[in-house]
Formats: C-alpha cells, structure tokens, sequence
C-alpha cells in the first residue's frame, strides 16, 4: 500500500510537517485516530497507543504509553515512531519535538473534520481509498435516518457527555449525526460543540429524550428539578453501555454504528 516517497501534510496548528517516506512505525495517542489509520489498513504499522484505544481489537495488544494529553514521553521515544499523531489539546507535543521526532496534529471535531482528516491520513500513510472510507461512513449515517419512522422526527434531545454536564451540541459531529436523524438538540450550535451547561438549563430546555453513558446516568434523576424533565418524567432515557459509549464519542470510522445506536435510541424511547 505505501510506496517510498517523501510525505508532506500541513496539520491542525498549520504546521507542515515532512517525512521521508510513508511512516512505518506509528504511535497514535487518540482512539479516533487509532480506528482512523486502522480502517485505511495500516493497523499493521502501529507500535503504540493511547490507553483509550481498544478498536479494533488487534490494538489491544499493543505496548500504551498512557493518556493522551499527558502521555509517557520515556515510553513513546522507546518506540522509535517515524511519527506520532495525537490532539492539539496534548500536553507534549513541543517536548516529543524537541526530542527530534515527527509530530502531526490531528483533531477531528466536526464530519467534516473527519473526511479531512482520512485524507490527510491517507496522504501520509499512502493510502488512497481514504474517501471510499469516508463514503461507507456516510452512507451509514444516511441509511440510520432512513430506518427512523415519521414519528420521532423533531425529538427534542439533550445529549450528556458526562456528568460535568457537557453535553454534546448541535456543531459536534455527535450534535451532527443527531440532526441528520431528524432530531432536534436542545443545545445550539452558539454554545460551542461540548459545552459545559449550567443543570438548570436542561431543566429549562425541558429534551423530550435524554441521551446518556451508564457511567454518567447514576443518579440523574435525583438532580435538583430534573424529576419535571418530560425525559425524565416519562422514563424516556437512553443509558449506553461503555462498549456503546467508546462508539459515540469518537469521530472517526465508527459513526455509522454510532448513527444506528443512537437511531435505535430514538426508535424506542422518542413520543409518540
């Protein structure tokens, strides 16, 4: 798949970065990106990992070198990467830099981040399916808002993150999938993608579904006012697994699973 020559690509922060040849040893401290280079068939070229990545589940073997923001530096150098491709909210890029190693930025937030993203990978890595990548996640977005009936049409949602509450609003690429599956989030655009909300905001919106990760949920009913939520009232509250939740929040090759989970969510609990 990757033929020997020089690679250039301009990351999130607007650095070029240049390598020699298409990377052969990885390190990948963001599980988006994880699934990202393993669905353009370069899994093989990983050597490390954040340790939030678990898909699919040849990575789970592989040597990890901590969190993603704040990695284990030592552990990442002993790798030997050609490159490292990890967040701009890292705390360690100047330093892996310094070190001499190749550092790339990428950071998908939006669907449109993350078509740009595949193809940036795709460049880097040699590969060149990665908008026929893109395209069978998008068509399973698509197919996901096929299956819903009329009914569940304008639900009003409210998406919990975690139990901060940040919740997921309607510029993510989570707030995204919800509105190309006829949804209508409580939480605009304005507000900025994961927004940390004040609780008497949601209790104010009044979502007719609640969409939550079991790990956030304990409790949620018992918060001050949240018994009159409609969602909450009328029992109508997605709990995801952490399986289910690992899908929905990672932008990347996985959203057209995470487009159907979030569908039969709508499919079960949303009014009539």
């Amino acid at each position: 798949m990757a033929t020997a020559h020089a690679v250039e690509v301009t990351d999130e922060r607007g650095v070029t970065v240049s390598l020699p040849q298409p990377p052969q040893r990885i390190v990948s401290l963001l599980p988006s990106i994880t699934e990202s280079v393993c669905a353009l068939g370069a899994c093989p070229r990983l050597v490390g990992v954040d340790r939030y990545s678990n898909s699919p589940a040849s990575v789970r073997a592989l040597p990890q070198v901590g969190g993603g923001i704040d990695p284990n530096v030592e552990a990442i150098v002993a790798l030997r990467p050609d490159v490292v491709l990890l967040a701009k909210s890292s705390r360690v890029i100047e330093r892996l830099e310094g070190l001499g190693l190749k550092v790339l930025v990428l950071e998908p937030k939006n669907h449109a981040d993350v078509q740009r993203v595949l193809v940036k990978l795709g460049q880097v890595l040699g590969a060149d399916d990665a908008l026929r990548v893109w395209r069978t996640i998008d068509a399973s977005v698509s197919a996901a808002a096929q299956s819903l009936p009329e009914r569940v049409r304008r639900t009003r949602v409210y998406f919990e993150v975690n139990n901060g509450p940040y919740a997921a609003g309607e510029s993510s690429f989570m707030g995204e999938t919800l509105t190309r599956l006829g949804a209508k989030n409580i939480v605009p655009a304005a507000l900025g993608p994961f927004p940390k909300l004040n609780p008497e905001y949601v209790v104010r919106a009044n979502p007719d579904l609640i969409m939550v990760g079991e790990r956030s949920a304990q409790g949620l009913e018992r918060r001050p006012g949240w018994a009159g939520i409609r969602a909450v009232r009328e029992g109508r509250i997605c709990r995801f697994t952490a399986d289910e939740s690992d899908v929905l929040v990672r932008p990347g090759p996985r959203m057209g699973e995470a487009a159907r989970i979030m569908a039969r969510c709508l499919a079960d609990k949303a009014p009539a």
